[in-house]
């Protein structure tokens, strides 16, 4: 087997250049985890649609570290069951798992703040990588991960063993934390979620932070990052873009069928006040899952190429669905919640703001609600309210 510390300094080396690894136990760690031994038995690589089975086994040492050490996030489960060693051929499927790409790994530990000593709980243990990351500076010991895949999770238990750390790895629903072994100094979560469980406030000490990508969308989410209080609530800020498979138990289900048909019978059709295709950028597509939570944005494309967005909320049987006259846009709503009118207003009040970026949405939790307000900006204001 190929010695892979040139390529763990190499890939440390690219991380500090690019301003994203800054600790020196973090950059230790990097240079001493092999990263390899946690994409077993092997990874799918991206191939404009389909999938290409890449196995440790089988293929060239030097290869296998090149694809190992790359700055990429490396898909390890297709569809929730389906790995690299049991394809011989490109498939397709649907992402279930992966590797993330060091960049994000590295970058969400560092913005962690973890200082020796601490306790951290890790929702979403993947392959193992970031856990080890943070066992070789912390100690096995003061490291609980969980992982909601059975098969996820035993792979990446064995790969932490291999590698020396016997730390604390929980197969379960990650939603939940793990209670046995709080409180926690950090809970830093490897998935979206719709938003933070107070679970994992309650199961952080006082002072401690959370660490959470939030939202429901494949794109438009943010990275939060939260104080825990004396009293139980947390409150912080979202500090960037961030993009993870959504948590299991909070996996979206695709709005399918007849489309028309779904949309036959509207409340209200007028002009837009701003065009529907502002929900394709980042920071609007956010903003939308504030105003309207549980609602989805769907695109469909008519058999001659015209795109036709819709927006659902399938819990409130609600619809807003959008047609194209030239620069113009006109909907139709129906459904209890007029949905387009909550995102319509949304989005004017951040233009008039002036188009303020994610990091200046901060966010108040508490066992009853969730307010997510930008300062200075009353009409920026939304307060969720838990059931």
């Amino acid at each position: 087997m190929n010695d892979s510390a040139p390529e763990r300094r190499r890939l440390a080396a690219l991380l500090a250049q690019n301003g994203v690894l800054k600790s020196p136990w973090l950059r230790a760690a990097v240079e001493a985890v092999p990263r390899e031994r946690f994409l077993h038995p092997g990874v799918f690589l991206d191939e404009g649609g389909a999938w290409q089975p890449v196995t440790a086994v089988g293929t060239d040492p030097a290869e296998w570290l090149r694809i190992a050490y790359s700055y990429d996030t490396l898909t390890t489960q297709l569809d929730g069951h389906l790995t690299a060693d049991q394809a011989s051929a490109p498939v397709r499927g649907v992402p279930t798992s992966s590797s993330t790409t060091p960049a994000t790994v590295v970058g969400m530990i560092e913005s962690l703040e973890v200082a020796a000593g601490h306790r951290v709980l890790e929702i979403g243990t993947g392959t193992g990588y970031s856990a080890a990351l943070m066992c070789h500076y912390l100690g096995a010991g003061n490291v609980t991960t969980v992982e909601v895949d059975p098969e996820v999770a035993e792979r990446a238990d064995s790969a932490l063993e291999a590698v020396g750390f016997s730390t604390w790895s929980v197969t379960g629903d990650g939603l939940l934390g793990h209670p046995p072994n709080a409180q926690y100094d950090r809970v830093i979560a490897t998935c979206a979620v719709r938003r933070i469980p107070h679970t994992w406030v309650r199961q952080t000490k006082p002072g401690g932070i959370v660490l959470s990508t939030v939202g429901s969308w494949p794109y438009g989410t943010g990275l939060a990052k939260v104080t825990v209080d004396e009293n139980g609530n947390a409150e912080g800020r979202i500090i960037g873009r961030s993009s993870f498979m959504q948590a299991r138990a909070q996996a979206v289900v695709p709005v399918a069928g007849d489309l028309s048909a779904r949309t036959a019978y509207a409340d209200s059709e007028r002009e837009t006040k701003v065009p529907p295709t502002l929900l394709e950028e980042w920071m609007p597509a956010f903003l939308a899952q504030l105003a309207a939570p549980g609602a989805h944005l769907v695109r469909a494309v008519r058999s001659d190429g015209t795109k036709l967005p819709y927006v659902f909320d399938p819990e409130r049987e609600s619809f807003a669905a959008f047609t194209a006259d030239g620069d113009d846009w006109s909907v139709r709503q129906g459904g209890p919640m007029a949905l387009w009118d909550d995102i319509e207003q949304a989005l004017h009040a951040w233009q008039e703001a002036g188009s303020p970026d994610i990091t200046a949405v901060r966010l108040h939790i508490t066992g009853r609600s969730h307010t997510y307000w930008i300062e200075d900006h009353p009409t920026l204001r939304w307060q969720h309210h838990l059931a």
